[in-house]
């Protein structure tokens, strides 16, 4: 006996990403604010001059990547319940990609998903982070591996909060600029060479366009099936650095802008970008002081963890690869020596 259900439906995830002064905000019912104890003292209080609803709650975690946990969603969680959310609530995401990426998960498990708002507070978390619907959080195993794909119901990108951004984070969030334009607009790279980012109205354009850029990725492939996968160019080495050293030496974005730097590498020993492109790139990452080296302590342990990254199925490693500047090549067919030897040059050995 064979029993079918037909669930063949179209469901409208689409939103809107506001790019300017944060407007005010009218909700008819409750509102629960997830956001961290250093953006809730420099910027709670403006966001709430801009806000109306029912009632408004504020919940409230520690600062960093080492919180992202299912323990804090736990936590979040609980506040929802104590403050009798229901499913006309709205979760407002108050913060960086940290905040983001937790705000998101947790209002798509809160009675099976209620609608949520991102108000992204960093350079990283309003270029990229924020868009998109990726959740999650980490575990011992790798960063993001427990997660949901969960759109927001509008971003709201105010470049005014950037104004308190330390030189780091900024730094951190131009590399993930940096990283778009590397794979999809290669004048949108010759644009970032040719102006800084720390003048005039250079940053809110750089916003734009790299927005606009992973707002297109995201429309034609929402789950990361295909294309989308290259947006995480940089991020396959970048996450092992990441949790090698437990998510406390660097910020997401120096992580990226290191693998990015490893990616270049092995793209240029398969053909696919020229040592002059990839020093143009480690030049432009380097003018905004990120780092752009890591000493890996066990070349096999570091390739090992490769295999934990969401890209890669059963026994092959998918990388994201430059091809040349603006291109980008997804592939699985990157022998295991070819990569290693580029680890090894990361040792100070020689392969």
């Amino acid at each position: 006996m064979k029993i079918d259900i037909t669930l063949n439906r179209i469901i409208d995830d689409s939103y809107s990403i506001h790019i300017g002064e944060l407007p005010l905000l009218e909700f008819p019912g409750k509102v629960a604010i997830l956001t961290n104890p250093k953006v809730a003292g420099l910027h709670l209080q403006t966001l709430l001059s801009r806000l109306s609803a029912k009632e408004v709650y504020i919940i409230t975690i520690p600062d960093g990547e080492q919180y992202k946990t299912l323990s804090h969603i736990e936590f979040i969680l609980d506040r929802m319940f104590d403050h009798r959310l229901n499913r006309k609530s709205h979760l407002i995401a108050f913060g960086g990609g940290v905040i983001g990426d937790m705000g998101g998960f947790a209002s798509s498990l809160y009675n099976r998903g209620i609608d949520f708002i991102q108000i992204p507070t960093t350079l990283l978390s309003q270029v990229d982070a924020s868009v998109g619907g990726k959740t999650g959080v980490n575990n011992k195993f790798g960063k993001n591996l427990i997660g949901a794909f969960h759109q927001p119901k509008a971003v709201y990108i105010d470049p005014a909060f950037l104004s308190t951004l330390p030189a780091r984070e900024f730094g951190a969030g131009v590399a993930e600029i940096v990283k778009m334009a590397v794979t999809f607009n290669s004048s949108f790279f010759e644009w970032l060479e040719s102006h800084d980012l720390r003048e005039g109205d250079n940053l809110s354009v750089a916003i734009r366009k790299a927005v606009e850029t992973k707002a297109r990725v995201v429309e034609e492939d929402e789950k990361e099936q295909g294309l989308r996968a290259a947006l995480n160019y940089g991020h396959t080495f970048g996450h092992v650095i990441e949790n090698e050293t437990k998510y406390e030496t660097y910020l997401h974005g120096e992580s990226v802008a290191i693998g990015m730097v490893m990616a270049n590498e092995l793209a240029c020993a398969t053909g696919l970008m020229s040592e002059e492109e990839a020093t143009r790139v480690k030049n432009l990452l380097a003018r905004y002081d990120l780092p752009l080296d890591y000493p890996i302590a066990d070349v096999e342990k570091f390739y090992q963890a490769f295999f934990l990254d969401k890209k890669s199925a059963d026994s092959a490693i998918t990388f994201i690869l430059p091809n040349g500047i603006g291109g980008v090549e997804i592939t699985d067919k990157i022998v295991p020596e070819q990569v290693k030897t580029i680890l090894l040059g990361f040792t100070g050995k020689i392969a």
